[in-house]
C-alpha cells in the first residue's frame, strides 16, 4: 500500500488539524505523522487498526501451529534429544560462551607484587 504526499502530515500540521484529520481516518485513509522530518506515528480508523491486531494473532496461531507439526514430524523421525542431555548442552554452551566473552585481565599477572597493593610490604 502506497502513501500519496497528502496522506504524509507534518506534526505540527496535525496538530492544528487533529479534527480533520481524524474524519479522513474515520473513512479510509491512513496519515503518517512526521516529526523533524522522518515519520513518527500514524493515524488510521480503530476499527482498520483492530483488524490489524486480529491479523497478527492470526498470524502467531498459524506460525504456533507450523512449529508443533514440525516438532511432531521430529518425534515421527526420531530427531529427539532427552531433554536433560539438551539442556546440559545449553547450560555448557553458555558457559563456554560466557568465558570467551569475559575481558582479558590487564596489568600484573595475579601474585606480583606489583599489582596488588596488599601483597606490598610496609614500612
Amino acid at each position: 500500500m502506497g502513501f500519496s504526499t497528502g496522506d504524509v502530515v507534518p506534526f505540527t500540521q496535525a496538530r492544528a488539524n487533529l479534527s480533520e484529520l481524524a474524519d479522513q481516518a474515520k473513512a479510509g485513509a491512513e496519515k503518517i505523522i512526521t516529526k523533524n522530518g522522518e515519520s513518527y506515528v500514524a493515524l488510521i480508523d480503530a476499527e482498520r487498526l483492530d483488524y490489524y491486531h486480529r491479523l497478527e494473532r492470526e498470524r502467531i496461531h498459524l506460525l504456533l501451529i507450523a512449529d508443533a507439526k514440525r516438532g511432531l514430524a521430529d518425534i515421527a523421525a526420531g530427531r529427539t534429544f532427552e531433554a536433560d542431555a539438551a539442556i546440559s548442552r545449553v547450560q555448557q554452551r553458555r558457559a563456554t560462551s560466557a568465558k570467551a566473552s569475559s575481558p582479558a585481565r590487564v596489568g600484573n599477572p595475579a601474585g606480583h607484587p606489583a599489582g596488588n597493593p596488599a601483597a606490598r610490604k610496609r614500612g
